[in-house]
């Protein structure tokens, strides 16, 4: 049986990380379709989004609050007012948080191709 090479292993991941990424580009070109009116091109299922432990996911980064906040475009004020329970974020920011938890590096991608 013959092993898998690293640059294909490598290959793979490029593969899957575009394909995370692009589906998560087509949902929120559907959800901005959706705000703007443009109905019969967005598909929409309600969902309950559970709460996010933030402070977990970000330790489990190994982040500060001032690099989280500022990796995925967050106030500082924000996020701390969630890790300390006087806020919760709303719905989307759970659902982003929860794709940032699972996979923090396409997130990343698709942000620093959208600046």
């Amino acid at each position: 049986m013959a092993s898998v090479s690293v640059a294909a292993r490598k290959r793979r991941a490029v593969k899957k990380h575009r394909t995370v990424g692009k589906r998560i580009i087509e949902g929120l070109e559907q959800a901005v379709a959706w705000t703007r009116g443009d109905n019969h091109r967005a598909r929409v299922t309600l969902v309950h989004v559970p709460d996010v432990d933030v402070r977990e996911v970000r330790q489990k980064m190994g982040l500060s609050q001032a690099q989280f906040a500022t990796k995925f475009g967050l106030p500082p004020a924000t996020l701390r007012n969630w890790e300390q329970g006087r806020a919760r974020p709303d719905a989307p920011t759970r659902v982003l948080l929860a794709v940032i938890a699972k996979h923090p590096e396409e997130v990343e991608e698709v942000l620093s191709e959208a600046s």
